[in-house]
């Protein structure tokens, strides 16, 4: 089942959703085969897109014809020092430097609709860094996904303060580049879905994750699991209310969109 029926849309009850995971693959812009091959599957992936990157505006569009959610993957310092590339966020900006880069890192990628971060293992422990993060988030319409690179992240409870639509990371799937090391994640993404309700797993374009999915996903409805955006899954928490008016992503929507 690739989307789950939610309640305003099953009359009979909220409680007919079946246990939903939401798989989002980060690091999308740089490899063409394999984000094409991500693109192509009937699932509805959520494609986390880094920012300036060689195919993120030509793997975007597409997937936005494939019924893909986008998000922009923000490049966030790191504790190990590890370059950020462009559109990258680090302790030395000031305010307006941050939510300046921020800003065209967002409108670089069309059709985003959230953020998650990319490393982020220092930053997102930096009140001062994620305040500034967050003012910036909430001029427009996106959620905000706490990757969670280091158990002591603050990013996503201080994305909440401003009321910011927040999920949290369950599962990374593939930190070891096996498939049997994916299987397992995979099956731990399944059975936190199965305790909670629902569980966000987080993928790379690895060829090994593509492969997994490939052959995985279309199983999934013989185990009574769902897959779904991560909106979907959100909405699904939050009594299937909307992130946000209508009025607002027609305002602000296609100003993220315009390239710079």
């Amino acid at each position: 089942m690739a989307v789950p029926l939610l309640a305003e849309e099953n009359p009979a009850s909220a409680r007919q959703v079946p246990p939903t995971i939401a798989i989002i693959i980060d690091d999308m812009g740089h490899n063409l085969i394999e984000g094409e091959r991500l693109i192509a599957m009937d699932q509805p992936l959520t494609l986390a897109f880094l920012p300036f990157r060689r195919h993120t505006t030509l793997l975007a569009e597409k997937a936005h014809l494939r019924q893909k959610e986008i998000m922009l993957h923000a490049p966030m310092a790191n504790t190990r020092l590890l370059e950020l590339g462009p559109g990258g966020l680090n302790p030395g900006m000031s305010q307006p430097e941050m939510a300046t880069t921020l800003r065209r890192a967002l409108r670089s990628i069309p059709h985003v609709q959230g953020v998650n971060n990319h490393m982020g293992s220092l930053l997102t422990q930096q009140l001062k860094a994620m305040d500034w993060v967050m003012a910036e988030l909430t001029h427009y319409p996106v959620y905000f996904v706490d990757s969670r690179t280091i158990a002591s992240s603050i990013a996503g409870h201080v994305a909440a303060g401003y009321r910011i639509p927040t999920l949290t990371r369950d599962v990374f799937l593939d930190n070891e580049q096996t498939e049997e090391y994916v299987d397992r994640q995979f099956e731990l993404l399944i059975k936190r879905a199965r305790q909670n309700g629902s569980a966000i797993g987080i993928g790379h374009p690895h060829t090994v994750t593509v492969d997994y999915l490939e052959k995985r996903l279309p199983e999934l409805d013989e185990q009574g699991i769902a897959i779904a955006t991560v909106s979907a899954v959100w909405a699904i928490r939050n009594g299937n209310r909307q992130m946000f008016a209508e009025g607002e992503k027609r305002q602000i929507r296609p100003a993220l969109a315009k390239k710079q």
